[in-house]
């Protein structure tokens, strides 16, 4: 009758996800700030390459 308890791994699941979530985050954020580094350069160059003139 001796019955031998599983070890309970749900919190091992939640911290993998979680981290796996981070991860994917952190990297389509740097993809994002190359896309838009071009469009700096030139913008720092000249304002009037702006949409957002003044």
């Amino acid at each position: 009758m001796s019955e031998i308890q599983e070890k309970d791994n749900f919190w091992i699941y939640v911290a993998g996800l979680v981290l796996a979530v981070l991860v994917t985050v952190v990297l389509i954020k740097s993809s994002e700030h190359e896309k838009y580094e071009s469009s700096a350069k030139a913008i720092a160059e000249d304002a009037s390459n702006s949409a957002y003139r003044k």
